[in-house]
């Protein structure tokens, strides 16, 4: 079982200051839900990094790397382990290539790169989370995927050994990646832009954010898109959305608590007051019921569930 006080004593006073105990994990998701972390540690350097996986190594503290939450779902109970929050944010360019920290918010990342006159990735304006959420779960919209520009990384092994790979590593597929079943830490990644025209790509972000505006539920809390689009009917087409398949079957008329489908968007789920984890977890689970029951098929989510570890 998990021992806070071990894995505190165990910290080099250096890091204790990066450490919380009993965090709640409301307030480090989106969907504003979640009950406490055992301890919550932020990384801001891969040394640091190094430390405290080796710590959970020592005492085999179950752990779980976490950015800005922007695609989780936590448990009412909370996570009896250590919550590992990637907070590098260092910045260089090299050409029409940067190499930024996983930290970074994606979208303020973004806009740096339009600052810095590099074009490319102003089509995931307003995409929430940090760049290396981004890039474990290769987000994308309108098209393109952040796996297109990404040159390498430095990734920590779970066995503490420190690798520089480049895209191959990843197995980049429609909303996911390797690195969502190895658990391995994305420290540091270089994508290659290039130097477009600037003032189009700052026109594209402002037509991507508008869009957000009017399409999603910017300022209520919230994880995003809950269920992947589907396969395209032939070859060469364009994935089915989930939304409209959602929306045909009635999920916009449903709720469980504070936990309701949003009105414009029925692939979302908010959390319009006071929902728990529960009454998320239930939602979800009959919108998908629905989709199956009136077109025989079978959604696969692209929310994760932060599951705490078996006893």
């Amino acid at each position: 079982m998990f021992d806070p006080k071990e894995f505190l004593r165990r910290c080099p006073t250096a890091l204790q200051g990066l450490v919380t105990a009993a965090h709640p994990l409301a307030q480090l998701t989106t969907l504003n839900v979640g009950g406490p972390a055992g301890v919550v540690c932020r990384i801001g350097t891969i040394e640091q990094a190094r430390r405290f996986q080796d710590i959970c190594h020592e005492i085999a503290a179950p752990c779980y790397i976490l950015g800005a939450g922007s695609n989780v779902l936590a448990p009412d109970g909370g996570y009896p382990g250590v919550i590992l929050r990637i907070a590098t944010e260092d910045f260089a360019i090299k050409g029409d290539t940067i190499t930024a920290g996983a930290g970074w918010d994606f979208d303020r990342l973004i806009a740096k790169c339009l600052d810095q006159e590099l074009t490319g990735l102003e089509f995931a304006s307003g995409i929430p989370g940090t760049l290396g959420g981004a890039l474990v779960g290769n987000a994308g919209c309108y098209g393109h995927e952040i796996g297109e520009f990404l040159e390498e990384a430095v990734i920590l092994r779970r066995d503490g050994t420190l690798d520089t790979v480049g895209p191959d590593a990843f197995g980049f597929a429609y909303r996911t990646t390797n690195l969502r079943e190895t658990g391995d830490f994305l420290l540091a990644a270089t994508l290659r832009l290039q130097r477009g025209n600037l003032e189009q790509a700052r026109a594209q972000r402002q037509e991507k954010l508008q869009d957000r505006l009017t399409k999603h539920p910017v300022n209520i809390p919230s994880a995003g898109s809950w269920f992947r689009n589907l396969p395209a009917e032939t070859p060469g087409g364009r994935r089915r959305a989930a939304g409209q398949l959602l929306e045909l079957a009635g999920a916009k008329d449903m709720r469980e608590g504070d936990a309701q489908v949003f009105s414009r968007h029925a692939n979302m789920i908010i959390n319009a007051g006071q929902a728990t984890s529960a009454q998320i977890r239930t939602l979800a689970d009959r919108m998908a019921q629905a989709v199956a029951d009136k077109f025989h098929v079978q959604l696969i989510e692209e929310v994760r569930e932060l599951t705490p570890p078996a006893p």
